[in-house]
């Protein structure tokens, strides 16, 4: 976390510095208030200390400036005791607080996690309002048994912190219910931070998980918040668990069990209040037999087991759930009796996913309000007539899921029929939300 100290006292200046480090904080100082400013418009700062009274620029003028560049930054006013009218002043023009001269090390922390704490919770709370304005994607839709069960599971442990192991195979919808455990829980006002294990390089994962400090490695050109960091106080959800490397899964068991994080390249630990919902496609079980999984995570992270049944397994969901993608994609469509008794009578080999992927297509290449043709076939990206219209991201997205959905699933051989690499599709399901 990087704080800017502005103050004309050295002294004051120095101490601070050397408080503020011991607490593992990133710490810049200056004497002067336009190097100040010069620094906030150079650098990134999670937060702003400055002095009222300075020569050449005061600190009713630095915050203008810095409010010209930022309005988000918090910005906390140092002034002396008797000089609280300043102060005052200075919190209608846009400061977010003061601390009384002379203060302790105790006041100064905490005037400085209160602050950055209301900053990342007015950014958590924009952040759950634009996700609950997507319904849809946190909507668990199904009228199925086994389903319903799923449902009474997530209202009795939504507001629990124990671990949840989410299975089932690609594209049953395991992220939707990770994001309704989050979102209809105690932890809604905090972020839900989602991270695909299987997705990003190897190379790169421990710093994604846990963050690092500048100079840690070679690229490493300033520090970086993990995703555990930054889903604190909220939930993170680790989907494809059964990709994470060996080394990985013994960091990620001590982080379970000590609730704190190191970073790369800092001796420091940093505590944290993370839910874990962890899913995946993988039966964990046998790659513990194959030594690819540890038994002890797998226990740490199974206290509460979810599997969700395969679309084959529920088929009275099917047209509920094509029903609710049909209104998503589109406006006054409808399905017509035979193409119900066509969705019934599929086998959904990639379950959900696939079912809204065909719906959303249906839909873009439907010339009327009855739906009367669903399956498209992917040779149809080769002919003359594909409706070129829909323009290059449309196209592109049709191609990756009829990829999918022709490798059921399989992310490796839709990649090959393609013709790109894993990672490019990775990023393009992820881009598409496919």
């Amino acid at each position: 976390m990087k704080i800017l100290i502005i103050d004309d006292d050295k002294n004051l200046l120095k101490v601070n510095r050397i408080q503020l480090e011991d607490f593992g904080y990133s710490v810049t100082t200056t004497e002067d208030g336009k190097s100040g400013v010069e620094l906030f418009r150079n650098d990134d700062f999670d937060l702003v200390l400055c002095d009222v009274q300075m020569p050449k620029m005061n600190g009713k003028e630095v915050l203008k400036e810095i409010r010209k560049l930022n309005k988000e930054t918090p910005f906390v006013i140092i002034t002396a005791f008797g000089s609280t009218s300043d102060a005052m002043e200075l919190v209608k023009l846009g400061a977010n607080d003061y601390i009384l001269k002379p203060f302790g090390v105790e006041s100064l922390i905490f005037a400085i996690e209160k602050n950055i704490s209301f900053s990342r919770l007015k950014n958590e709370n924009t952040f759950l309002k634009k996700e609950l304005k997507n319904k849809d994607f946190i909507e668990f839709v199904s009228v199925s048994q086994k389903c319903q069960k799923i449902k009474e599971t997530i209202q009795k442990i939504k507001d629990s912190s124990a671990t949840v192991l989410i299975t089932g195979e690609t594209g049953v919808g395991k992220e939707v219910v990770a994001k309704n455990i989050h979102f209809f829980g105690n932890r809604q006002n905090f972020p839900f931070v989602a991270v695909n294990c299987a997705s990003i390089p190897e190379t790169l994962i421990e710093s994604e998980l846990f963050g690092h400090k500048k100079g840690a490695f070679t690229g490493a050109n300033e520090d970086r918040i993990g995703k555990f960091e930054l889903a604190n106080g909220g939930t993170i959800f680790l989907d494809e668990i059964g990709d994470l490397k060996h080394d990985l899964q013994a960091k990620l068991l001590r982080v379970l069990q000590d609730k704190q994080i190191e970073k790369i390249g800092s001796n420091k630990s940093v505590k944290i209040d993370v839910r874990v919902i962890a899913a995946t496609h993988n039966n964990l079980e046998e790659k513990i037999r194959q030594n690819l999984f540890r038994e002890d995570l797998y226990f740490r992270l199974n206290v509460i087991p979810i599997n969700i049944p395969s679309l084959r397994e529920r088929k009275e969901d099917i047209l509920p759930l094509a029903n609710f993608f049909l209104q998503k994609f589109s406006n006054g469509f409808f399905f017509g009796e035979k193409i119900k008794t066509e969705l019934q009578k599929r086998e959904w080999k990639g379950n959900v996913r696939e079912l809204e992927n065909i719906v959303e297509r249906a839909v873009l290449l439907s010339n009327e309000k009855e739906i009367s043709s669903l399956f498209v076939e992917a040779e149809t990206l080769a002919n003359e007539n594909f409706p070129v219209e829909l323009g290059l991201e449309a196209l592109e997205k049709m191609a990756v899921s009829q990829a999918l959905e022709k490798c059921n699933g399989n992310q490796t051989q839709a990649a090959k029929l393609l013709k790109i690499e894993r990672h490019v599709l990775l990023y393009k399901i992820k881009k598409f939300k496919i």
